[in-house]
């Protein structure tokens, strides 16, 4: 008979899976002031038909810009719009810019430069939908110059992907690189972005690649994009190439360093997670339930480090910052129970199986109290064992049937 749990088993039970803190890549940045009156003052200009010309954003474009001129009667319409848009009357404005689009009589210029401004308005108003819906009108019309045509363009395709609009983005992301020749990193990288959520992992590694290389400094939100693209391609030693150069760069910011300890583990170097969460422990960084339990579970995983779990686990009990939950009194027990401390594995364990969403903590704390010769304790958790339910009741009963008050 076995009476005690088995190595395996019980360690799997505490394992608990490590995952990366990775900051949210940005999909759309809103505009900060400057932005906003500088895009303001460019939108005035253009509605007055302004003959000053702009540099032009896309050179390699394939597109030929047309004319970009207001009618007479179109002209005082759109300055409308914009005298609204300028206070900041978003409802008026959006007024004027539907009424001007619906009306076909009103020329490809204009009706594509009211689309663009409703587009700015739904996205001010956070209506992205309703944007993206702007966005095509505007293209559509095909009536505004390269920067502004490839300015809507390129918006439309983050505002998809803000919208979980995966496979539109990538087709709108590619349009755009296609009809632009485009090479800029900030263009480069949404259509990475796409192919990331889109799981199709090995061309999204490419694509970020590509966009970081083309940048002088890339952006971490990057950096973490690609290192997420190949874990998820199983490119582990890859993937830490990158989180160590991002942790060596900024050593005191913690999220970095977890993120390097989560990849090292997710690659099966749980060596070197556990040196990278031991610096970041005796930094006093360990504030969260989370940081302790992914220590924890990386020693339970390595062979020989069962003391040194227990040494984490009882640190973060006693700090009130590890929840004092089922799962860390058992990976307590554990440990304990491997490492040779069989005493205080029966304590584990006693507050463990109370906390057990079943009957097979109790059966193995009965297991470990029989194997100390403690048959009537033994006895007490065989039968709470069967009371909160095994899979083999037989083996509780054999307790049961020891010899033994």
């Amino acid at each position: 008979m076995n009476k005690q749990p088995t190595r395996r088993s019980t360690l799997l039970a505490a394992a608990i899976g490590v995952t990366l803190v990775f900051g949210a890549v940005s999909q759309v940045n809103a505009q900060n002031m400057a932005e906003r009156n500088a895009q303001r003052r460019a939108n005035k200009e253009s509605s007055k038909g302004s003959t000053t010309k702009a540099e032009n954003q896309f050179p390699n474009a394939t597109r030929t810009a047309p004319d970009a001129k207001a009618s007479s009667k179109g002209g005082a319409k759109l300055q409308k719009m914009m005298e609204f848009y300028d206070k900041e009357k978003a409802a008026e404005a959006r007024a004027v810019a539907d009424e001007i689009i619906a009306n076909t009589a009103f020329n490809a210029y204009e009706r594509s430069f009211a689309a663009q401004i409703g587009a700015q308005l739904a996205y001010d108003g956070d209506d992205s939908k309703a944007a993206i819906a702007y966005l095509k009108q505007a293209l559509e019309f095909n009536g505004l110059d390269n920067n502004g045509h490839f300015g809507a363009m390129f918006m439309m395709a983050q505002l998809q992907l803000q919208e979980d609009q995966y496979a539109d983005s990538l087709a709108t992301a590619d349009r755009f690189l296609a009809e632009t020749k485009s090479t800029k990193p900030e263009h480069l990288i949404v259509r990475g972005n796409a192919l990331y959520r889109l799981e199709r992992y090995p061309d999204a590694a490419k694509a970020i690649k590509e966009a970081i290389d083309a940048s002088p400094e890339p952006k971490v939100e990057w950096q973490q994009l690609l290192m997420a693209s190949y874990i998820e391609n199983n490119q582990g030693a890859d993937a830490a190439k990158i989180a160590e150069a991002i942790a060596a760069k900024t050593p005191n910011d913690k999220r970095a360093q977890m993120n390097v300890a989560a990849v090292y583990s997710q690659a099966d170097m749980l060596d070197k997670a556990a040196v990278v969460l031991e610096k970041v422990r005796a930094a006093g960084q360990f504030t969260e339930d989370k940081d302790y339990r992914q220590l924890y579970a990386t020693y339970l995983n390595l062979d020989g480090k069962e003391k040194e779990a227990a040494g984490v686990i009882t640190e973060g009990l006693e700090k009130g910052v590890l929840k004092p939950d089922y799962q860390a009194y058992v990976a307590l027990a554990q440990s304990y129970y491997f490492s040779d401390q069989t005493a205080k594995s029966i304590d584990a364990y006693k507050k463990a199986a109370p906390l057990a969403p079943d009957g097979e903590t109790y059966l193995n704390l009965a297991r470990v109290l029989w194997q100390e010769d403690r048959i009537p304790e033994a006895k007490e958790a065989a039968k709470q064992a069967i009371a909160k339910g095994v899979k083999k009741p037989d083996d509780a009963n054999k307790i049961l049937a020891l010899k033994g008050k």
